[in-house]
């Protein structure tokens, strides 16, 4: 993408979108929900701003065979567990793992040439969070509340 003022427009654009996209899953979280019987729950506290959440994940056979949230937190927080649970439902155990590294890595650090990553596909979305340092935090919650489940069940034998 050039920087003259096409380039610009098409950013945007894109950001424009992006900003949409949160603010729809923020009004509106998908897997907002308890799972009866999931394998783990995890509850997940951002102390600086109050954002908290319970994360509900059931494994079988080290496939992620459902994933749900319930809390209260701001909008990226909200987002980017909703977005979440859509990422990972279907995933193996190591899969979600490496999704977690690589939204992580997207979260906290600047992207080579000012593009996410394509591995994180619609979680690109979330890749101009780590701009604002104090947003991080809120944007990664549900994400470490999935990587503290999922180690707890690697721990365990990792084919639940």
């Amino acid at each position: 993408m050039s920087g003259g003022p096409r380039g610009a427009a098409v950013s945007d654009d894109i950001a424009s979108l992006y900003q949409e996209v949160i603010i729809d899953h923020a009004r509106s979280p998908r897997n907002f929900r308890v799972v009866d019987g999931a394998t783990r729950t995890i509850e997940a506290l951002n102390p600086l701003c109050g954002d908290q959440l319970t994360l509900y994940l059931t494994l079988a056979e080290g496939v992620v065979t459902d994933i749900a949230f319930t809390g209260n937190g701001c909008a990226i927080s909200q987002a980017s567990a909703s977005l979440m649970t859509m990422a990972v439902k279907g995933l193996h155990h190591d899969e979600a793992l490496a999704m977690f590294t690589r939204v992580h890595i997207m979260l906290t650090t600047e992207s080579e040439g000012g593009a996410p990553p394509a591995e994180v596909g619609k979680l690109a979305v979330l890749s101009g969070v780590w701009e604002y340092p104090t947003r991080v935090k809120c944007a990664t919650l549900a994400w470490q509340a999935l990587r503290s489940a999922l180690q707890q069940a690697g721990n365990r034998d990792g084919t639940e």
